[in-house]
């Protein structure tokens, strides 16, 4: 994937929800994690089984004030503001750090002034946090990955299935001699 990303909670209280959100970041290759005002431990976030803070950076913060982020990085909200742009119309910087607030509040008014964009998920209502992230880091990979375009339609796919099971009649393997 080109650029890099890092991902982080303000004011999250549940240690679990930074540990699924940190866990999967690890596996979507962020390059590191942070916390603002939030309760997190590595021992208590059991829910964090490739202890991701092991393996990459993790940044502690008291406060959106003392956020500090790489030179170039721009700092984007998740949250479900109606000013926010829908997740499906967001161009991700290369560089960026999003941010997601606490499970049963919003990112801090200081922290979304500090924002270069805010962007939400179109639902119905919020999500959890780790869904959350992992959806934003989902569609990070999908727009920015090594993938290309998708086909307009599934017609492609279902050739390409008919074409290999032309070549390998009933779906067995061929013995090589």
């Amino acid at each position: 994937m080109r650029g890099y990303f890092g991902i982080g909670v303000e004011r999250l209280s549940k240690p679990m929800n930074a540990g699924n959100l940190f866990r999967t970041a690890h596996a979507f290759g962020a390059g590191f994690v942070f916390t603002i005002d939030a309760e997190y431990s590595v021992k208590r976030a059991r829910s964090d089984t490739s202890k991701s803070p092991d393996s990459l950076p993790w940044y502690e913060y008291d406060s959106a004030a003392e956020l500090a982020l790489p030179q170039g990085c721009q700092l984007v909200g998740i949250e479900l503001l109606d000013s926010a742009v829908e997740l499906p119309r967001f161009r991700h910087p290369l560089r960026a750090a999003y941010v997601l607030g606490p499970e049963m509040g919003s990112l801090s008014p200081e922290l979304v002034a500090r924002c270069a964009h805010v962007i939400k998920i179109p639902t119905s209502f919020c999500v959890n946090v780790a869904v959350a992230g992992a959806i934003v880091m989902y569609d990070r990979l999908i727009t920015l990955g090594r993938f290309g375009e998708r086909p307009v339609s599934a017609l492609p796919a279902a050739l390409a299935h008919a074409a290999s099971a032309t070549d390998n009649p009933g779906g067995r393997h061929r013995k090589r001699r």
